[in-house]
């Protein structure tokens, strides 16, 4: 019990020291020791099951009864049929087992990229890694925004808040205290003040503790009934796919129904009537169309991880095409992220640092600079910058002017803090001087100077009147106008250990830095793209308003300062006016969490679809209140992270508009893949409901559209999901999330398309006949063994054109407006291996004897291959000179 034990026996106990943390050696031992740290998760699907759970639909057990009855009804003569149904049914699940193996496997890779990240202290030098690979021993590093990924020993505290409601159901953070020690063994979770526990996290404050436990060791992984949650939810599309699926399949289950009862009243065979109606409503019913998605989707988000673009939940994908505001924050998202100190203020003292190195500091900067670097978090070793980018440039300046951080730190050890909190827009440390101390605030200069009573001035503290207050406001102002983020700083001597309360009154104020983060030159090419596709580009930031309009206006975002708002003029504005003019605005400064929200809110009651960033603990409300929430992969929180639907790798705004892109792209292929489905089967039961309707025999038997089935519904289908983006995608305007799929003429070419490959295939059906046998249609029949030759020979012509005609028409369905000619025929080489695959299987099928007398096909002419093609290309075609027409008429 860990909890019972001091810091020091603990750390004795598990042989590592605070100071230096465990070697690369003994973590390595510790690891193959103790195991990865990670929950158990359910066990994963075995093939056979995945197998057997593809076998678990209803028209699976039809087509399996159906095969049996074909087998008791006609004897040997059924075994043929009955044996390719079960083949049929065989293959479409080895393809179900392969395609959701492969969309669990994308996901998984996923999962593996948002694991979290963990501080820990390792031969002497703070790292970061994954939380998988944290063991008993190591030393982590706590700080506000990070999630606790094991359970800990704390060693070291400040202000340290951790919100534990995963365990003990509290939403009031806990205050953790490292020096709480208690014999009692039986005290509850929420009071052993000195640990913290995995899936927790630090809302507050800063801390050091050793790892006691891991993986299933932990509190959390003790509770194993959290395991059992099955978590494979569908996405908004997928449901609506999958009530989609289940209209189409009622209609087609009714219209397979009237065939048969047609059939019967006909005196058509009662056998050969069920297996045609099954057959026909497999055919018919698009059951593969959520996997499909499923597949598209995970497939996409893979595509979008690889250009930096993590996307943890899947129904982003779906809503980033219709994304038409994007909510930035500015510094590392519009900008590098890398501060640089280029000015100094002391009263009356500007100073121009950007190219001085070795330079000597008078007292007043050398007291601003101590202080900066006294004040900061980060650290800057072995050439690797650790922390802020705006305490890395103060740790460099500090370098600078000699004045190095763990020099500092060791003479003036820092015993107490007020951490940064983006209301106060305030640091504040109290360190140890000889006795006395000293507490150093940095954060926003007008916030400092509220609470500053003095100033120091050539080394001497003086009052602080409103003429100087005004000297340094107008340096700051200036500074702002030249894109400089401005930093202020200030301290106070104190006898004895105060409160972090107590530490931000009565200041006295030193001076002010102006630094630059300068704009990603890639983004300013990546605005106008936004602009083009009808995005709006608004800059979030706490920056200063003239710092942020420099950019914005440098970058395209704005043209001058009556688009800024503050914060400050925000809360004078009320909601609904505010709601109603936020169109009006393109950048806002000096903002705070609560800000953030109102924005968002505003923007979505205006019918905008809103992308936003954050980073911080706070932003994490915005983020779920966005349609995308986007959180920071290297400057980011864990709470941001696991708030947010996708995570920037490189915190880049050109990923941001990348990844609309990629998820218009994603959408407009999950749409050609349905229209595609729907125009096929549609197709297939038009053909077979017209020549029932005729009387005339029917032009497909039950395993021909099984085949056809198999050979359209899978590949094909697959390979218009992984189309390559249509690079005008970006020219249009944002998606109406509220449309149908059959928006923009789709609708009209499903049923254009499937109609004409209906059609077609009768036409194929008749002509085969007239052709072979010099014969009325209408006097073939399937139980006159005179005709029997004939009827193969039309079925195998209407066979050979509906296979043929379906995969010709996915071509044409690559794009909605544009011909193939334009698009490029080899522009998809799935789409094309599929085609080639489809016809050079059909071919075989019908020319070599064996198998095609199993398919009750045969060998037709040479003379009629021509004519068997041309029929085929008929609806692809017209589909082309459909979207010639539309375009000329649109133009």
């Amino acid at each position: 019990m860990w909890f019972t034990k001091s810091s020091k026996d603990v750390l004795k106990e598990l042989n590592v020291s605070s100071e230096t943390g465990l070697s690369t050696e003994e973590v390595k031992n510790r690891l193959d020791k103790y195991g990865p740290n990670k929950l158990k998760g359910k066990p994963k699907k075995s093939l056979l099951q995945l197998f057997l759970a593809q076998l678990q639909d209803m028209l699976i057990y039809v087509l399996i009864g159906a095969a049996v009855i074909n087998i008791v009804a006609h004897g040997k003569d059924g075994i043929a049929d009955a044996l390719i149904i079960l083949a049929v049914v065989l293959i479409n699940a080895i393809v179900g087992v392969v395609q959701e193996s492969k969309a669990e496997k994308a996901l998984e890779a996923l999962q593996q990229m948002t694991t979290p990240k963990s501080l820990v202290r390792r031969n002497g030098e703070v790292i970061e890694v994954n939380s998988e690979e944290l063991v008993p021993g190591d030393i982590l590093i706590i700080d506000a925004g990070r999630f606790i990924p094991a359970d800990v020993r704390l060693i070291e505290s400040a202000n340290l808040q951790i919100e534990e409601s995963a365990l003990t159901g509290e939403s009031v953070p806990s205050e953790k205290d490292a020096n709480f020690i208690t014999a009692d063994a039986k005290i509850p979770i929420g009071d052993k003040e000195n640990m913290a526990f995995m899936s927790t996290m630090a809302t507050y404050g800063r801390g050091e503790g050793v790892v006691v436990e891991t993986g299933m060791n932990t509190e959390i992984g003790k509770i194993a009934q959290i395991l059992d949650e099955d978590n494979n939810t569908l996405t908004p599309l997928q449901i609506k796919l999958e009530e989609l699926g289940k209209i189409l399949g009622y209609g087609a289950m009714v219209i397979c129904g009237i065939i048969f009862v047609i059939g019967l009243i006909q005196g058509r065979g009662v056998v050969d009537m069920f297996m045609t109606a099954i057959s026909l409503a497999v055919a018919a019913i698009p059951e593969g169309l959520v996997a499909i998605v499923a597949i598209v989707l995970s497939l996409g988000v893979k595509t979008m991880s690889k250009k930096n673009a993590i996307v943890r939940k899947l129904p982003a994908v779906e809503t980033l095409g219709a994304v038409n505001i994007v909510c930035s924050d500015k510094t590392g998202t519009l900008t590098q992220n890398k501060m640089t100190v280029l000015k100094t203020y002391t009263l009356d003292n500007l100073r121009d640092i950007s190219s001085q190195n070795g330079q000597k500091a008078n007292a007043d900067e050398t007291e601003l600079i101590r202080s900066f670097v006294l004040c900061s978090d980060a650290s800057v070793e072995n050439g690797q910058d650790i922390g802020d980018p705006t305490e890395v440039a103060l740790i460099v300046l500090g370098n600078k002017f000699d004045l190095e951080k763990n020099a500092l730190n060791a003479k003036y050890k820092r015993v107490s803090e007020n951490p940064f909190d983006s209301d106060r827009k305030l640091m504040s440390t109290l360190n140890e001087e000889g006795g006395k101390y000293r507490v150093h605030t940095k954060g926003a200069i007008d916030n400092i100077l509220t609470r500053a009573n003095k100033i120091l001035v050539n080394g001497e503290i003086l009052p602080l009147t409103e003429e100087e207050k005004n000297k340094i406001l107008k340096v700051a102002e200036e500074m702002s106008d030249d894109a400089l983020r401005v930093l202020g700083v200030a301290f106070k001597d104190v006898d004895s250990q105060i409160s972090p309360e107590e530490m931000e009154k009565d200041l006295v104020v030193v001076g002010i830095v102006g630094m630059i983060d300068p704009p990603r030159t890639e983004v300013k090419d990546s605005i106008v793209e936004a602009k083009k596709a009808g995005i709006t580009p608004i800059m979030i930031t706490g920056d200063h308003k003239n710092t942020a309009v420099a950019i914005a206006k440098e970058l395209g975002i704005a043209t001058d300062i009556s688009q800024s708002l503050t914060g400050a003029e925000i809360d004078e504005i009320p909601d609904d006016k505010f709601a109603k003019e936020v169109n009006k605005y393109r950048v806002f400064a000096r903002v705070s969490p609560e800000h953030k929200v109102k924005i968002v809110k505003a923007f979505k009651e205006q019918g905008n679809i809103v992308s936003m960033t954050g980073d911080g603990v706070n932003d994490a409300p915005s983020l779920k209140f966005a349609d995308i929430g986007v959180a920071m992969g290297i400057t980011g929180t864990d709470v941001s992270k696991g708030a947010s639907d996708m995570i920037l790798t490189d915190d880049n705004f050109t990923t941001i508009i990348h990844a609309i892109e990629e998820g218009r792209n994603i959408f407009n292929n999950i749409k050609k893949t349905i229209i595609f489905l729907l125009s096929c089967n549609l197709g297939e039961v038009l053909c077979v409901f017209i020549a029932t309707l005729f009387g005339w025999a029917i032009p497909l038997v039950a395993t021909q559209l099984l085949w056809v089935n198999l050979i359209t519904d899978t590949l094909p289908a697959i390979s218009l999901g992984m189309d390559p983006g249509d690079k005008e995608v970006m020219a249009r305007k944002p998606r109406n999330p509220k449309e149908s799929f059959f928006s923009e003429g789709a609708g009209m070419r499903s049923i254009v398309g499937g109609v004409l490959i209906g059609i077609l295939t009768l036409v194929a059906f008749y002509l085969g006949i007239i052709h072979s046998g010099n014969i009325s249609i209408s006097l073939v029949k399937e139980n006159n063994s005179a005709t029997r030759e004939i009827l193969t020979y039309g079925r195998t012509m209407a066979f050979i054109v509906l296979t043929f005609s379906q995969l010709f028409y996915s071509l044409s369905m690559r794009n909605s407006k544009k011909t193939i000619f334009e698009v490029g025929f080899f522009g998809n080489k799935f789409l094309i291996g599929s085609i080639v695959i489809g016809i050079v299987l059909q071919i075989g099928l019908t020319s070599i004897p064996s198998i095609a007398q199993m398919f009750k096909v045969t060998a037709i002419d040479s003379s009629h291959w021509g004519m068997v093609i041309g029929l085929s290309l008929v609806p692809f075609v017209v589909n082309e000179i459909i979207k010639v027409i539309s375009r000329r008429r649109n133009d």
